[in-house]
């Protein structure tokens, strides 16, 4: 896996994606994709910097197929209708990569379900997609999920006693935690996959540093993180090279099934995709298998409640 980029994803004609996220990196994926020849549906609650996203993917792949449809992944009910519209569409996905996201807003916040923000929009609004969408995916092509964690799942734990930090909120512990619930989302789920015959493969991947608006959305363009972002954007790479992991798990060959990838440079902050060093505690498979338990009832996504052609979704 030699320097890894763009110019290196297999052609994708004849296949769908769909992609959370209307800026940064999820941007920069649907682009990537469409230019490839994927047919995109890009995700997001914004209609307008949804309609901006299209317009950009549109002036760069005027021949690709690339849409928005609405998803606050701050709000199950939303996360529900916009999969009921996919099923009502069409028959098959084959591509769904769970990127949107949001980071250290510097109070507690909660989504409409009542669910601590970071926890609910990071990662159990993407627990509630993958499985309303996994019939499509599982009529699908080769289909996989990927599921963006971050270089901050290292530092993270899941709290069970406190997961929606009710006792005590601490901005960036529970932004480590929602990413390390997505790590170790995307290792259960293709355990699960494979156990089951699901024919659905699971990836991780993660961007290092980027430069996104992540730091300037949540937290305030006048917060600490969001002036570091602004002073020190040399230290970012682009949201381009930062797309290139998730990419590269989404399309390359060489990307395995249960694989995690994040780039190769200055302790996987930058550069081109690689295997990317897995945090011991994503590796606790009991913890893993708790967590899935705990997602399902916070989520009301209960054994049995999903089919594909008559077999749970969810075990």
């Amino acid at each position: 896996m030699v320097k890894w980029n763009a110019t290196d994803i297999p052609d994708q004609r004849g296949r769908s994606a769909v992609v959370t996220g209307t800026g940064g990196l999820g941007l920069e994926t649907a682009l990537m994709l469409a230019q490839a020849g994927c047919d995109v549906t890009i995700a997001g609650r914004n209609p307008q910097r949804g309609a901006e996203a299209v317009a950009r993917v549109q002036r760069a792949a005027p021949d690709a197929f690339v849409r928005f449809k609405v998803l606050d992944l701050a709000d199950l009910s939303s996360v529900s209708s916009f999969a009921q519209r996919m099923k009502d569409e069409g028959e098959g996905l084959d591509l769904l990569v769970n990127n949107a996201g949001i980071m250290v807003p510097p109070t507690r916040q909660e989504t409409r379900d009542g669910f601590e923000m970071q926890l609910g929009t990071n990662y159990l609004g993407h627990f509630a997609l993958t499985a309303h969408l996994m019939p499509l995916l599982s009529n699908g092509t080769g289909a996989r999920v990927v599921t963006v964690s971050s270089v901050a799942a290292r530092a993270g734990s899941i709290h069970f006693d406190d997961i929606q930090s009710k006792t005590q909120y601490r901005p960036m512990e529970a932004y480590s935690q929602s990413k390390l619930a997505c790590l170790m989302f995307a290792l259960e789920l293709q355990a699960r996959s494979q156990a089951a015959g699901w024919g659905v493969s699971s990836i991780a991947a993660h961007p290092g540093i980027s430069r996104t608006d992540l730091l300037h959305n949540a937290p305030g363009r006048h917060s600490l993180q969001s002036l570091t972002r602004t002073v020190l954007w040399f230290l970012f790479q682009p949201a381009a090279q930062g797309a290139l992991p998730q990419l590269f798990a989404a399309t390359s060959k060489e990307a395995k099934a249960g694989g995690y990838y994040g780039p190769n440079r200055l302790g996987e902050t930058r550069g081109h995709p690689q295997p990317a060093r897995t945090p011991p505690q994503a590796l606790d498979r009991a913890a893993s298998q708790r967590l899935w338990e705990v997602s399902q009832e916070m989520t009301g996504l209960q054994t049995n409640s999903l089919e594909t052609c008559g077999t749970p979704v969810w075990h």
